[in-house]
């Protein structure tokens, strides 16, 4: 029986697409994490996901998102 890895889902909003003047620098989403503290409430990550079908695909402003936090149970200790 596999154990699940310690988790969490938060919710988020792409707040803007950020694209560089370079064509070697890949476009960002900056998205923001509901529940996070003020100053840390925004991650940037190259905009460039994929789809069910395997095609590439970019998320919009305005997007409802999931961000999933994942950790190896061994970087975890359990709360009492």
């Amino acid at each position: 029986m596999a154990t699940q890895r310690p988790n969490t889902l938060l919710p988020g909003i792409v707040e803007t697409i950020i694209k560089f003047p370079h064509p070697n620098e890949p476009e960002k989403a900056q998205i923001a994490i509901e529940g996070a503290d003020d100053r840390y409430r925004e991650i940037r990550i190259e905009n460039a996901l994929k789809d069910e079908n395997g095609d590439e695909v970019s998320l919009k402003p305005g997007a409802p998102v999931k961000v999933n936090i994942r950790a190896k149970r061994r970087a975890a200790i359990t709360k009492r």
